[in-house]
């Protein structure tokens, strides 16, 4: 099974889930699109991302690769599916 089948599996689990699960998922998608974001420089305005990641920028701030722009796009589209806010 493709990544994209993994997550569609992963998702469709989610779906059925408490909203307790849901927003476990939600919280654990935030993290990862936004550690992507971090290993490239990215400067967090917001204070959970500051918490998170710390204030730190560097070169080349927050710009990604394809595979990463790829990966961020899935993230986003499971949280879009689940309604993460």
């Amino acid at each position: 099974m493709g990544r994209a089948g993994a997550a569609a599996v992963g998702v469709a689990a989610i779906a059925g889930a408490s909203p307790a699960a849901a927003q476990s998922r939600c919280s654990d998608l935030w993290y990862q699109r936004n550690e992507i974001y971090a290993r490239n420089g990215y400067c967090f305005n917001t204070e959970r991302g500051r918490a998170a990641f710390g204030r730190g920028c560097f070169p080349p701030y927050g710009r990604l690769t394809g595979w990463e722009k790829r990966r961020v796009a899935d993230i986003q589209n499971e949280e879009n599916y689940l309604g993460c806010r």
